[in-house]
Order: C-alpha cells, then sequence, then structure tokens
C-alpha cells in the first residue's frame, strides 16, 4: 500500500499534475471549474486508510458551462486516453461501489466532466439557478448540503460553482430559527419520558430514549454553530469539531454511560443548561430559563423545550415560513426521519416537500 495521502489533498494534486496539463493541451480555452466535492469521507475531511479499500481514490469533478456540454464525451475519452495507470501510487481506474446483486461495474477514472445544472439535478434534484422555497431547504438533508459546501474548489474561470457554494453556505435566518425551533420542540416532546422509562423500572427504555435526547441536543449545537451536520457516520466526529463540544461532550457521554435514570437525568440536564445557555447568547429571543425545574409535580427535571420552541417561533418573520411554523413543528427532514434510503435519494424530494405546502 502506498502511503496515505488524505483525499483531498490527493484531489488537488490529481487535478495539477494529471488532468489539467490534459485539458490544457487538448482542450485549449476551455472555462470550466474544478473541486472535490459531494459523496465520500474525503469531501467532509474524515477519510483515513480504511477508506481506502472501495470507491476512493484519485478523484476530481469537472464542471462545464451548459453551452459546453456537448463537450463532456470527448474530455471524458481524453482523459481516459491521457490519464497514467497509478497516480501517487494509488490506481486511477477505481471500481464504483454498487448495492446491486450481482452487478460489475467497469472500473473507471473519477475525472467526470459534467454541467453543474446537472450535478445539481443529481444530488439535490433541484434546478441551478431556480429559487430554493422553504420546503426546499427542509426537504434537503444538511449532509447533502455539507458535501456541497465542503471538500475543496481547486480551479474556477466561471463562477458558478462559487456562487451556489456561497448560496448554500448555511441556512436563510428565519429557516434556521423554523430548525432550531424544531430541534428545541424534540426535547420537549420527550424530556420528561426518559425518567418516567426508568421510574418504572425500565432502565433499556431509558437509555433508548436519552440516546435520542442525546442526539437532540448534538443537533441543535450543530444549528447553533451554524454548521450542517453530517449522516451518522460522521455525526460524532464533526460533534468534537465545534465549539461547545469541549463544555458539552463529557455531559452527554456521562448521559450515555449511566446505568440509572437518575444518573441519566443528571447528566442531561447538565447538556440542558449548556444548551440554553448557548441559545441565551445568541440573542435570538428573550433570555429563557437555564436552569433544569420539576416537570409539574412529578419527579423528573426538564429544560421545558417546548417552551423554548415557542420562543423562537415568535421571532420568524418570513411569511411562508411562519406559515409552515404555525403548524405543529416537524422541523425539517433531518429531525423527522433517520430513514437512509429517504435522506440519500433526491428523488423522494417532490413527495416530501407536500408535507410543508
Amino acid at each position: 500500500m502506498p502511503e496515505f495521502i488524505p483525499g483531498l489533498e490527493l484531489s488537488l494534486r490529481f487535478y495539477h499534475e494529471a488532468v489539467r496539463p490534459i485539458l490544457e493541451a487538448r482542450f485549449p480555452g476551455l472555462r470550466y471549474a474544478a473541486a472535490r466535492i459531494g459523496p465520500g469521507s474525503e469531501v467532509l475531511g474524515f477519510d483515513t486508510p480504511m477508506s481506502t479499500d472501495h470507491d476512493w481514490g484519485p478523484a476530481v469533478s469537472i464542471f462545464l458551462r451548459d453551452e459546453d456540454a456537448d463537450l463532456a464525451p470527448a474530455i471524458d475519452a481524453a482523459l481516459a486516453q491521457g490519464l497514467p495507470q497509478t497516480f501517487a501510487g494509488y490506481p486511477v481506474l477505481v471500481e464504483p461501489g454498487t448495492d446491486a446483486p450481482g452487478a460489475e461495474p467497469a472500473p473507471r477514472h473519477r475525472a467526470v466532466p459534467e454541467t453543474l445544472r446537472a450535478f445539481v439535478r443529481r444530488h439535490l434534484a433541484h434546478e441551478l439557478g431556480a429559487p430554493l422555497t422553504p420546503a426546499d431547504w427542509l426537504t434537503i438533508p444538511s449532509q447533502k448540503l455539507r458535501e456541497l459546501t465542503a471538500g475543496a474548489v481547486h480551479h474556477d474561470d466561471v463562477g458558478e460553482l462559487t456562487a451556489l457554494r456561497e448560496r448554500l453556505a448555511f441556512y436563510p435566518h428565519d429557516i434556521w430559527l423554523y430548525l432550531l425551533a424544531g430541534g428545541w420542540n424534540r426535547i420537549g416532546q420527550e424530556e420528561h419520558l426518559m425518567g418516567r422509562a426508568g421510574y418504572v423500572g425500565d432502565e433499556l427504555g431509558s437509555a433508548l430514549i436519552g440516546a435520542r435526547l442525546a442526539r437532540d441536543v448534538m443537533s441543535l449545537c450543530f444549528l447553533m454553530e451554524r454548521q450542517y451536520a453530517p449522516y451518522p457516520k460522521w455525526f460524532g466526529a464533526a460533534f468534537q469539531r465545534l465549539c461547545c463540544a469541549v463544555d458539552m461532550a463529557p455531559a452527554l457521554w456521562q448521559a450515555q454511560r449511566a446505568a440509572t435514570w437518575r444518573e441519566r437525568e443528571a447528566a442531561l440536564c447538565a447538556a440542558y443548561e449548556r444548551l440554553a445557555a448557548m441559545h441565551n447568547a445568541l440573542g435570538i429571543t428573550p433570555p429563557v430559563p437555564a436552569t433544569a425545574s420539576p416537570f409539574f409535580n412529578r419527579p423528573f427535571q426538564v429544560i421545558w423545550g417546548g417552551q423554548v420552541a415557542g420562543a423562537i417561533r415568535k421571532e420568524i418573520a418570513d411569511p411562508e415560513v411562519r406559515r409552515i411554523a404555525a403548524r405543529p413543528l416537524i422541523g425539517g427532514i433531518d429531525q423527522w426521519s433517520d430513514s437512509t434510503d429517504l435522506r440519500s435519494d433526491p428523488a423522494w424530494r417532490a413527495a416530501l416537500r407536500r408535507l410543508y405546502e
């Protein structure tokens, strides 16, 4: 095995040393963008030597202008003919991953030429340049948005890709508020259930609810720090890179390891209180109580997440988002579904948008 090179560094070298010379020689004057974005652990910066065992290698996307779309087959052929067999010790021809039984995809290079319009249509089921409505924002998984705004742009003399990444850098303000409200609403709906399950001796059920609440706290941390959360494999690793993780992670980890619901409640309440303090620091609502208190006359401590959600909902100004927020606060797709198939396939978005219409 060659010495491991992080995928983004490998992509940058592959473009400048192998791909760009071919494009300049065979297609002089071609205007395009070159980047490593989209699916892949390397795009998110989490690849390791283990990542190299499948669907990994020297890769770069070549984004053509719409008027140059017809050049894609010729560019692909020129690259297939001119690229070396290996680059930095890694094979240039990579066998793409597949879940289809019996499928045997042919190895090919991963310097893929296509229009940015086609890429966005395939990745988001959205038309490049069309306005993103609230329903659009709320049905695009945060993983997809992170894939488009992370990674690296190696070259862009067209400007479309750079403009797209700036446009998708983070949620519009009122969509952000709605998602924050949805996250707090999830906590408000379940925070007392963890103790209730434990109170009747169901520590397994209590631990499951506690784990869900810990994930909801972490999801709100991503939102508060204005970062898109990745999918489960890298969710915890990305969380550790947040500014709040130093203070928040110990309490959440204690909640996960707790043997009794009382210990679990104490750890979660410590996390809730830190989260409420973070919310107050944002200044988006009048200050909310940042200390846990009893759930009515029952022996459970809560932060009253539903009340925080209500305070945030009042601050939403956009008429369309206000209309959506006037209904039950289901939040965005990541808050009401953890189905891999639903979140990974953009073809579902047309149907999912109707939840908000």
